[in-house]
């Protein structure tokens, strides 16, 4: 339906791709830049993770220093290395690296979100550009009609049957027609263009998207949908890992209510030149190891530690509500979904049956006129609502497959085909 804008490049020969809906559906998934996005934020994120797993190792650090004296006119070199171990932290270490595991998780539940968003806007639009092909063709015959009609009006009108004003109308609905068609043709135009822009395309390349308005039976019920919702859904994921962060956060929070102990095995050595080999008063025993286990704890901090407890433990219960705020939002929606492709479902088998009927009476209608039984404005009349029963049909067809990609949506199942279920 309607050839696409032409490239403005000179020497471009590219071979012109083809998409039916789950080849589109796959470019999308791996070129649209969301879905890039996201992945980056999921290697952040595991950055992050084996950032934390670090911090249960020791640590080793090296100092030089140097120091003179003004009265004694004394010049000292100082070299230290130290290993240090954290023995107990209070858990907050364990619950740092336990938040990264969590914060990854909740990335890659993030990754699906948009992946699962982006397949959803993909088949959407291809849906669209279908329908827009289908309301083209639809308006082509509504044009070819009355075009048949104009001319059959015409040659009676010079053979002295039918007056003037049945050509004038007869011109005029033709000219309403032929707008219909050039809007229907650029609709065409926009849906390839916002596939394109899903697709990552080059500018210059006019792929062609292949496909039918076919019916696909959805075998689900409501309570498999639900299940599958529960279980899949990467946003309950998400509010089940932020739940998880924030108890973390809380235990972070609460460590500052016991004790901290550090080990530390370091060697030192010291002297009045820079290589730190003793002096002349010390030429041997200038350098030593040692170990040292240390302990602390903070006594009272104005109750800075309780109420940041308290604060997380607050948090934490608002997030719950949230999640079950989520769990019945999405309840709502695949039930939703499920009454949307139940309706769309009758709508089609009752469109169907209204065309069968409109091209009927259009057939009866052209016959009468040419008969001289009937009027212009009988098959006008007939013509018109023949075009109003594709359109009907059409419309249906491409609500029903639009719901049922919500319907996957909406069960958190990614699925190219719309064919399968769980």
């Amino acid at each position: 339906p309607g050839s696409g804008p032409q490239s403005h490049r000179s020497g471009t020969n590219r071979t012109k791709p083809k998409y039916n809906r789950e080849g589109a559906v796959h470019r999308g998934r791996s070129e649209n830049f969301s879905i890039g996005a996201a992945e980056e934020n999921l290697r952040s994120a595991e950055g992050w993770r084996k950032a934390g797993r670090g911090t249960f190792g020791p640590s080793l650090d090296t100092s030089y220093g140097y120091s003179h004296s003004q009265h004694s006119d004394d010049d000292l070199y100082n070299w230290k290395m130290a290993l240090t171990q954290d023995v107990f932290s209070g858990f907050s270490t364990l619950a740092a690296y336990q938040k990264a595991a969590l914060q990854k998780d909740s990335s890659a539940a993030s990754l699906s979100k948009a992946r699962l968003d982006l397949i959803l806007t993909v088949q959407q639009n291809f849906f669209m550009y279908l329908k827009a092909g289908e309301d083209v063709r639809s308006a082509q015959d509504s044009y070819n009609r009355l075009a048949e009609q104009l001319r059959v009006t015409q040659s009676f009108y010079n053979v002295g049957l039918r007056p003037h004003l049945d050509v004038l109308q007869a011109e005029a609905n033709l000219s309403e027609a032929e707008d219909v068609l050039l809007r229907a043709r650029n609709s065409v135009q926009v849906q390839r263009v916002r596939l394109n822009t899903l697709l990552n395309l080059p500018l210059d390349v006019q792929p062609e998207y292949t496909g039918q308005l076919d019916f696909i039976p959805f075998m689900g019920n409501l309570d498999q949908c639900l299940e599958l919702a529960y279980r899949q859904r990467p946003d309950i994921n998400m509010a089940q890992k932020s739940i998880e962060i924030a108890q973390q956060d809380r235990t972070s929070a609460a460590s500052g209510f016991y004790p901290k102990v550090q080990g530390e095995l370091a060697w030192a050595t010291q002297g009045d030149k820079w290589t730190a080999d003793g002096n002349d008063s010390r030429p041997t025993e200038f350098s030593e190891w040692s170990v040292k286990l240390t302990g602390n704890l903070n006594l009272f901090q104005w109750g800075n530690t309780y109420y940041n407890v308290q604060q997380n433990t607050h948090n934490i219960a608002r997030l719950r509500a949230e999640e079950a705020d989520l769990r019945q939002e999405v309840a709502y929606q695949v039930q939703s979904r499920l009454l949307d492709l139940d309706n769309a479902a009758k709508r089609i088998v009752v469109a169907r049956k209204g065309l069968e009927q409109a091209r009927e009476a259009y057939r009866v209608a052209a016959a009468r006129y040419r008969s001289q039984v009937g009027t212009s404005i009988d098959v006008l009349d007939a013509q018109a609502k023949l075009t109003a029963a594709e359109v009907s049909l059409t419309s249906a067809q491409a609500d029903y497959l639009s719901a049922l990609a919500a319907t996957f949506n909406a069960i958190g199942e990614e699925n190219a085909n719309l064919k399968q279920i769980g």
